[in-house]
């Protein structure tokens, strides 16, 4: 029934590719993908200094309704990034300890999620990534309808089923995986870049955007 459908799993990225992301910053992402994606709005209720990076298999669910979650968990993959467009709602949380201990126990990657979560101690205490709007103790229905990898929009960001998903201090990025390659050889080339400018500024070389010297 449309509104109410569960496709099959996308293809999972490329394991080097998924390891190379681990150390790409989000912001750096963003820059080479014309500072367009991103999601807006979500904060990391894990260790700050963790990163996260999957495949995303995502789900659309109605505001404050976790059934289609609690299916998705039945396919997710290890590597897998629960990706969920709860429309934004932040007045029931649409996953807890218990989803959360699921997830981590079949080997996902982390969860994204627009809308709210709670248990939020047990997320730090475990140190398993998830991004949400907010936190509140009142929990969610499970009647349904939703749907399992169909295209999503959390924080304003499109996700397709099987995109590359990495998030770490500064929020999440997703991506398809047929531009990875290039985008992580765009992403390398800007860090390099990077660095020559910081260490340029410590030697005292660095002319800035107008060609002078900084003093």
């Amino acid at each position: 029934m449309i509104g109410d459908r569960r496709h099959p799993n996308a293809a999972q990225a490329d394991a080097g590719l998924i390891e190379a992301f681990k150390t790409a910053a989000t912001a750096i992402i963003s820059d080479n993908l014309g500072r367009l994606p991103g999601a807006v709005g979500l904060r990391a209720f894990h260790r700050a200094d963790r990163v996260m990076v999957g495949t995303a298999l995502t789900v659309s669910t109605r505001a404050g309704d976790n059934l289609a979650i609690h299916k998705a968990l039945d396919m997710v993959r290890p590597g897998d990034v629960i990706v969920v467009d709860g429309g934004g709602d932040t007045s029931r949380a649409l996953v807890g300890e218990i989803m959360m201990t699921i997830a981590q126990v079949r080997g996902a990657a982390g969860y994204v999620i627009d809308g709210s979560i709670r248990d939020c101690g047990a997320f730090a205490r475990a140190d398993f990534p998830c991004f949400a709007k907010t936190a509140i103790h009142r929990g969610p229905y499970k009647n349904g309808p939703g749907e399992i990898n169909v295209p999503v929009t959390v924080g304003g960001m499109v996700v397709e089923p099987g995109d590359i998903v990495v998030g770490d201090e500064d929020g999440v990025v997703a991506f398809p995986q047929s531009i990875a390659t290039e985008l992580l050889q765009a992403v390398r080339a800007q860090e390099s870049r990077e660095a020559e400018i910081l260490q340029s500024i410590r030697e005292g070389r660095y002319t800035g955007v107008y060609g002078k010297t900084a003093g």
